[in-house]
């Protein structure tokens, strides 16, 4: 898997948020705050609002990705990098193949593995996802 076929496969964010929303919720958004699947779409974002407890949220919410700036492509990239390396993977490697700042790199790296630690499950849905 590289970059770029990570960029052909979801050439928009968008594209890697809704299959985000897939994974997680089949395509029925849940507030993950009162589970509730009581919502309405907020126009203009790839927000909901919960009719329920009245909160506004987003599918990456309780995820690695929450309020990232970097594209989620290169998150789903990182996945699969980190976990089909046998070795630790430097964050200033990282961050030249992903073109960002080592800081960031080393940011997404402790986000992954800190949600591969916690078993997280939208972590291995998309690594054996990008494996097919």
């Amino acid at each position: 898997m590289t970059l770029k076929n990570m960029y052909t496969e979801f050439p928009e964010n968008l594209d890697c948020v809704r299959f985000i929303e897939l994974l997680r919720w089949s395509d029925v958004p849940k507030c993950p705050y009162c589970l509730s699947d009581n919502y309405s779409e907020m126009k203009l974002s790839n927000r909901y609002h919960c009719n329920n407890c009245n909160t506004a949220y987003s599918v990456t919410v309780n995820t690695p990705f929450h309020k990232t700036k970097v594209d989620l492509q290169k998150w789903f990239y990182s996945i699969h990098r980190i976990l089909n390396s046998t070795e630790t993977i430097s964050s200033r490697v990282l961050a030249k193949e992903i073109n960002t700042t080592k800081d960031t790199a080393w940011r997404i790296i402790d986000q992954i593995k800190r949600a591969i630690l916690d078993q997280d499950e939208l972590i291995h849905k998309i690594y054996d996802h990008g494996k097919n």
